[in-house]
């Protein structure tokens, strides 16, 4: 079982000046071929299909531990896509049959607002729906961790590239932080097939020769030793992961530590306006509010809504609608 957390795992901009060629970009790193999808899911099935697990436990627990990460990856990146793509349309009207669409016609992919609701979708930058074929779980313990090596080597790669790509803050914010925490699965890989074998992927570090101790995004993760951490997204299982991780840091030579606390503190989530050209979440939200309140009152629930969100919420409708206008 995974536990949910109504948090992100790191804290994202609010949206600003939206970025539909720039969201597109983005799109690799969710539904690309080494986008946050397909680690996720690797990891994932190769944990579900794990045999003999207690005899070879702490590597279970490994892959078990980043695949859950991975699920907070691609929630994180959606989350950027949709901050991106945030007031590309009016916030304000914009119903049929002047809905602004007009005004992104051929810019990025148009599919964010033909069929996503303007928000992410499980695509890559070209808008190819991503592939199940994507997975690879040979069941070979060997054989998955060196695909997973080369997974998060072309992953970190990707990254790089969007961030040199893009220069929309949500899209810096999250390269600079999943540069780092893909390096962390990208040694743990390593780490684990020379448990193994004894080959010494580590020499081939940093691969690809990504200096994110340059990066000014990366840096403030890298000096909390985010970049040394492996999180087990559980309070009391997959302990022996230790047994894996140890030793350390390629690069900067720090020890690699287990995280005393079970993941990332993390940080609450913007609460993005609706977008009324795109009937997200509908042509008249305020009726869904409305309705909502009446089922939280039957409930005996509180009058204001329990969940966490951003501050800033309550105040991006408005600076966001003067962007527009302007």
């Amino acid at each position: 079982m995974i536990l949910r957390l109504d948090r992100i795992g790191v804290e994202l901009p609010p949206p600003s000046d939206p970025d539909p060629a720039g969201a597109q970009a983005v799109q690799e790193l969710l539904g690309g071929k080494f986008g946050e999808m397909s680690t996720w899911l690797n990891y994932t099935f190769q944990s579900f299909n794990f045999r003999a697990r207690q005899g070879a436990r702490p590597f279970y627990d490994l892959l078990s531990s980043i695949a859950t990460e991975e699920f907070g990856h691609v929630e994180l990146v959606s989350l950027t896509i949709n901050t991106m793509l945030t007031g590309a349309t009016p916030l304000e009207g914009g119903g049929a049959p002047e809905s602004g669409l007009a005004d992104v016609k051929g810019i990025g992919n148009p599919h964010h607002f033909l069929a996503g609701g303007q928000g992410a979708l499980p695509q890559n930058s070209q808008g190819r729906p991503w592939n199940g074929d994507y997975v690879f779980s040979s069941g070979d313990l060997i054989e998955d961790l060196t695909h997973n090596f080369f997974l998060e080597t072309g992953a970190r790669n990707n990254k790089l590239k969007v961030y040199e790509m893009v220069e929309h803050p949500a899209a810096r914010a999250l390269t600079g932080y999943l540069l780092v925490r893909g390096g962390v699965h990208q040694v743990a890989y390593a780490r684990a097939v020379e448990h193994l074998t004894g080959a010494d992927l580590m020499k081939m570090f940093p691969s690809p020769r990504i200096p994110t101790d340059k990066i000014p995004e990366s840096r403030p993760h890298i000096e909390r030793g985010e970049h040394t951490k492996l999180y087990r997204f559980s309070a009391e299982d997959f302990g022996e992961v230790k047994a894996v991780w140890n030793g350390t840091h390629p690069e900067t030579g720090d020890e690699l530590v287990v995280a005393d606390v079970p993941h990332p503190v993390g940080a609450p989530a913007h609460d993005l306006p609706p977008q009324p050209a795109v009937f997200a979440p509908d042509f008249a939200p305020e009726e869904i509010a409305e309705i909502a309140q009446k089922l939280r009152k039957k409930a005996g629930l509180p009058d204001e809504p329990t969940g966490l969100v951003s501050e800033e919420s309550q105040e991006l409708v408005g600076a966001l609608t003067s962007k527009v206008r302007s």
